[in-house]
């Protein structure tokens, strides 16, 4: 039987909805929408009760918008694929949101082959990270061993908690395994390291806090998992090539 991927569309005008709810009917047979809210509260709300594999979401919307939205499901569930629906207006806007966490956008009137593209990164997205569709959940529940069932639990447990301890030994103990298995399980199932994936973790932390608060350098630093700031600092600009100061400096945020 073929995985069938369930959307949430979140959109607050009804014609938009129900022409893209009818154009990911006609380019997939996988995907379908299965709930819609005009705006992000409602989607907040079903979010209460149901768990869509993907969610696409308007940018712009009254009561809550598409990056507020999306920020408050990345603490709830920090694995489910996001998907930015923009005009053109909304460009950089929206290209903003990719810093975030969010997987892709797509810009308006939505075209066939950019969102068969981006049904595919979902595709690509819930299969590398081990999260199946509800379908697949209610037929057979994995068993307590299972490796990408307990992977799910620590890249979940790191992406909310990047400013505590995340040595290999005290992840170990939050799953009862030995640290070099689980060490030698992350890499089989992720293909990175259990330190990498940190890093990455709280680099996102780190780049989310620069564009979205005031806060000095240092408290970003401890926030973000790193007890000296100059250590911060030296892995920002291994990996972002530019130092915190200059990343803010492009989002007009005084350090």
């Amino acid at each position: 039987m073929n995985t069938m991927y369930k959307l949430m569309l979140v959109e607050d005008e009804a014609t938009i909805r129900e022409g893209f709810r009818v154009l990911v009917r006609e380019v997939s047979r996988d995907f379908e929408v299965r709930w819609e809210a005009s705006h992000g509260k409602d989607a907040l709300k079903v979010l209460e009760s149901d768990l869509p594999d993907a969610i696409i979401t308007d940018i712009r919307m009254g009561e809550m918008d598409g990056l507020a939205l999306s920020a408050k499901v990345r603490n709830i569930h920090p694995e489910l694929p996001i998907i930015i629906l923009s005009g053109h207006s909304d460009f950089e806007y929206a290209q903003q949101a990719l810093q975030t966490g969010v997987l892709d956008y797509l810009l308006k009137p939505v075209k066939r082959p950019a969102l068969i593209q981006a049904l595919g990164r979902i595709r690509q997205a819930i299969r590398k990270s081990g999260v199946p569709s509800a379908d697949v959940a209610d037929e057979a529940e994995p068993a307590p061993a299972d490796g990408h069932s307990l992977i799910r639990k620590i890249k979940a447990y790191i992406r909310a908690n990047p400013d505590q301890d995340l040595r290999l030994q005290s992840l170990a103990d939050i799953v009862h395994l030995n640290p070099a298995y689980l060490s030698q399980l992350f890499k089989s199932v992720t293909e990175i390291n259990v330190s990498d994936f940190v890093t990455e973790a709280r680099l996102e932390r780190a780049r989310y806090l620069l564009q979205h608060t005031g806060l000095k350098v240092y408290d970003i630093a401890r926030l973000s998992g790193y007890q000296s700031p100059k250590h911060f600092m030296l892995v920002f600009k291994e990996h972002m090539h530019c130092t915190p100061s200059e990343f803010r400096t492009r989002f007009g945020i005084e350090s």
